[in-house]
């Protein structure tokens, strides 16, 4: 089941690459704090999991009690255990349906697609909640070998009921396509953390140009 509610393009929200968790909560809750957000994808790379323990203890309170999913990236082995909503799958990572195993029907679950269709129609058929594609922009988090065209966005809103997730290197300043291709979540970490405003700065400021484009 998705439990990334609402209508419309929303904010969803990926942790950056270092952190302390304990001070970083504040940023998180600031962020929160500042404008809509569906998700919070914990996203961490090549740590033991006791600094995974210690960040979900953290920051899932943070996001639960402001009704905003927290997804953790790739650990469908300890969703269900640590109370988090869902995971978040890469083509590198557990294979979707047994991500889906993992987690249980009741939970979300969502796929990276990078851009290829037939990976987005896979994903549908192993129980993905959604799908993200990407990067369409050069990303400071990862790198990007190929560029996906906001066209695939398009295609996927008109033809399934699935919600599509945009992916790599968005910001206020670029995701207008992107919004009005049909995306229904921008992923965003930069944008958001490295804002001059601070984080509340950044989500104040997605928010604003989800809503331009829109309107426009």
């Amino acid at each position: 089941m998705d439990t990334l509610g609402g209508t419309g393009c929303r904010v969803y929200l990926i942790t950056p690459p270092t952190f302390d968790p304990l001070p970083f909560a504040d940023r998180l809750a600031a962020a929160l704090d500042a404008g809509d957000v569906a998700a919070v994808q914990l996203r961490l790379k090549d740590v033991p999991d006791d600094v995974w323990q210690r960040s979900i203890d953290a920051l899932r309170p943070v996001a639960q009690s402001r009704d905003v999913a927290f997804l953790l990236n790739d650990r469908a082995d300890l969703v269900r255990k640590t109370g988090c909503d869902g995971v978040h799958v890469g083509q590198e990572d557990v294979p979707a349906r047994q991500a889906r195993a993992l987690i249980g029907p009741d939970l979300t679950l969502g796929v990276t697609c990078k851009a290829s269709r037939d990976l987005a129609m896979q994903a549908g058929e192993d129980g993905a909640d959604y799908v993200a594609f990407g990067a369409f922009f050069p990303s400071t988090t990862k790198e990007v070998t190929r560029t996906a065209d906001p066209e695939i966005l398009r295609w996927w809103s008109e033809l399934m009921e699935l919600p599509c997730c945009a992916i790599g290197g968005i910001t206020a300043e670029n995701c207008g396509p992107l919004v009005r291709a049909g995306a229904d979540f921008l992923a965003v970490v930069g944008a958001i953390w490295n804002h001059p405003d601070g984080p509340a700065g950044g989500v104040r400021a997605m928010n604003a140009a989800i809503t331009a484009a829109a309107a426009g």
